[in-house]
Order: C-alpha cells, then sequence, then structure tokens
C-alpha cells in the first residue's frame, strides 16, 4: 500500500501555487487540500477550503479540522504598492497560519515556504552577486526575515522540519494574479501590435543590458516537493531558478518574432500613463480574436510592469546548493517565455 502524503497548499491560486497543485495531482502518494480566498478557477481535483488567513479566528474555524496534513508549503502573499507596507500583513498571516495547522495536523513533517531574492535586497539596488543561501541578511526589515524567523523558533523542540525557495520572476499561467511577467508580457507585446507599433522595451536603459534570472513554476513547484521530502533538505534554504541568465537586449528580438512584431528598442515609459485606454483595445481583440474574454486587469498591473523592467542592475542568484544537494532539474529561460505564451494562446488569453 502507497503510504499517502497530503500537502495543504495556501495560496493555491497564484502562479506558483497552481503548478504546485497541478504537479501535486500527478503524484500517486499525495493528497492535496488547496487554501485560498476564492475558490480555484483552474479545474483541480484537490480539497478546497475556503480562509482569510488576515483573520485569525476564521483560520481558526477553517483550518483546524486539518488533522491529515503532513507536508504545508506557504505560498500566500498579499500585495501593496509600497513594498514595505507589505510586511505587517504577510508577517501576520504566516503567524496565524502556523500555530493552528500545527496543532491540527497530528503527523506534521515538514513546513516548506515560499520566499524570492528579496531575502537578499534585490529590490533596494544593487547587491551582492551572484547570492548565496548564506549571505547576511540586509539591514532593512522584510516579511521575508520575519516568516523565517517565526518558522526557526516554532520548529525548536519539535519533529518536523522546515525549508525555503528562493527563487526569481516565477513564470508560469495564472489568472486574477496581475504580478505576472507571462502574462505581462504577452499582453502588453499584443496591445502594441494591434496598435501598430513595434515591441518597444519599456524599461530603463540599464534593465535592458543586465544579467537577469527566471524561475519556472514548474520548476519551482517540483524542487518544492523535492525539498520537503528529502531529509538533507530539512531546516535549509535554496536558490532555485531555471539555472541560466538572460539580457533582455537578447530577448526582446525573439519576443518580437513570436508575436509577428518588429523589435523596437528601449523607450522608457511610466505605463500606468501610456497604457491607459488599453482596457477598452483589450475588450475589442477579446471579441475581435475570439479570446475566452478574461479583462485586462485580470492579467496586467502596470505598476508592476514598471517595477519589474525597472532592474538596471545585475540579478544573478547561485544554485549550486541545490545541485549539491541532488536537485539538478534546469530550463533555457528563452524556451520557457516562447512555451508559455503559445500556451497562453492555445487557452485564448492573448491573441
Amino acid at each position: 500500500m502507497i503510504d499517502k502524503k497530503t500537502a495543504l497548499v495556501l495560496g493555491a491560486t497564484g502562479v506558483s501555487g497552481r503548478a504546485l497543485v497541478s504537479h501535486l495531482e500527478m503524484l500517486s502518494d499525495w493528497n492535496t487540500i488547496i487554501v485560498s480566498r476564492n475558490a480555484p478557477y483552474f479545474p483541480t481535483k484537490a480539497r478546497f477550503v475556503s480562509a482569510d488567513l488576515s483573520d485569525v479566528a476564521n483560520c481558526r474555524e477553517a483550518l483546524s479540522g486539518l488533522s491529515d496534513v503532513t507536508h504545508v508549503f506557504y505560498m500566500a502573499y498579499k500585495d501593496d504598492p509600497v513594498i514595505a507596507n507589505t510586511r505587517e500583513p504577510n508577517a501576520r498571516m504566516f503567524e496565524n497560519m502556523l500555530p493552528i495547522v500545527e496543532k491540527a495536523a497530528k503527523n506534521l513533517q515538514h513546513v516548506c515556504l515560499l520566499q524570492g531574492t528579496k531575502y537578499y535586497g534585490q529590490y533596494l539596488g544593487p547587491f551582492k552577486t551572484p547570492a548565496k543561501e548564506a549571505d547576511a541578511r540586509v539591514s532593512t526589515p522584510h516579511f521575508y526575515y520575519d516568516q523565517q524567523d517565526f518558522l526557526e523558533k516554532s520548529r525548536i523542540g519539535k519533529q518536523w522540519s522546515w525549508s525555503a525557495a528562493r527563487p526569481h520572476v516565477i513564470c508560469g499561467l495564472s489568472l486574477g494574479n496581475p504580478l505576472n511577467l507571462i502574462a505581462t508580457i504577452g499582453a502588453y507585446a499584443t496591445l502594441l501590435r494591434e496598435m501598430g507599433r513595434p515591441l518597444s522595451f519599456p524599461g530603463k536603459p540599464g534593465a535592458f543590458t543586465s544579467i537577469y534570472q527566471a524561475t519556472d513554476a514548474g520548476l519551482l513547484a517540483r524542487a518544492m516537493v523535492w525539498m520537503a521530502t528529502n531529509p538533507k533538505c530539512a531546516d535549509q534554504a535554496f536558490n532555485i531558478t531555471n539555472g541560466d541568465f538572460f539580457r533582455y537586449q537578447n530577448l526582446w528580438p525573439r519576443f518580437a518574432e513570436h508575436f509577428g512584431m518588429e523589435a523596437g528598442g528601449v523607450e522608457t515609459v511610466d505605463l500606468r500613463e501610456t497604457m491607459k485606454g488599453s482596457d477598452k483595445v483589450w475588450e475589442l481583440m477579446n471579441v475581435k480574436y475570439n479570446l475566452a474574454g478574461y479583462p485586462l486587469s485580470r492579467l496586467v498591473s502596470w505598476a508592476f510592469a514598471n517595477y519589474a523592467f525597472s532592474n538596471d542592475w545585475d540579478v544573478m542568484s547561485d544554485t549550486t546548493k541545490c545541485r549539491k544537494y541532488g536537485f539538478l532539474e534546469f530550463m533555457d529561460s528563452e524556451v520557457m517565455f516562447i512555451d508559455l505564451f503559445r500556451r497562453m494562446q492555445k487557452e485564448r488569453i492573448i491573441p
């Protein structure tokens, strides 16, 4: 008889959460429970639990009965345009959830926490590259530190272990989560094409030429299951990326070619201003190209796009540690981008 494990995926409707749920459903020795405020928009066999993690009473009511959980995958996130304002609500959500689930789950084995390169201060400006897991924290507070500190403190004297995954710019399919680079580029490119314009790069010149990296959501899902079930990974953090690097100046012509456009150069703009009115254009495109009909607001946040294309410094994570511990997967980032654009087109999200 297969010894079944039960995953609790919190934040299951985001880019990373959806990919993890899909991966777990392909594994015969896993059951999956997904937690989010709203029911999943994608088909799934997983059990759904609605919970507001910011409300401890609601958490207790929703999560106290989950006695069969063996592995927790925490991927929930509350966004705010001001990064400093993300600290308190995200720390609170995690601290609300963990004691309740830990008390309910009689056979809890592992808690896997999703972090990112903000752990290394990537969002503040140029930082030490390649970033390594043992690098000292930066002085600016962040909820990654709060969550990990709470996790490590909760772990003391317990049988379960923890791990933390640190990807960068997670790429996959997701709706209702406009902090999504794939949907952002896909919608931006097809809008420009509809307007008869070349595919210009809207960010800073330095962001066009600096070294960058990405993490495929499916690869991240497989890595998180690996670190959650491999005893060697207990109480460790791992950088998880595709394993390669790129510069947008080299990828942008390839993106333009895929969408049948002329490649433009750098044209630094505030996309919140220049894309005003694009919602109406998108509504017309939905009809014209017989698309699935998703509003542009479910696909793109122009404020996020401004941020995503503004990093004019190198972003590089060292992935030696995960390879040393046994996770050997990698992916060509250019291939990943094009494949995901094709999937969006196949699902009629973009033309």
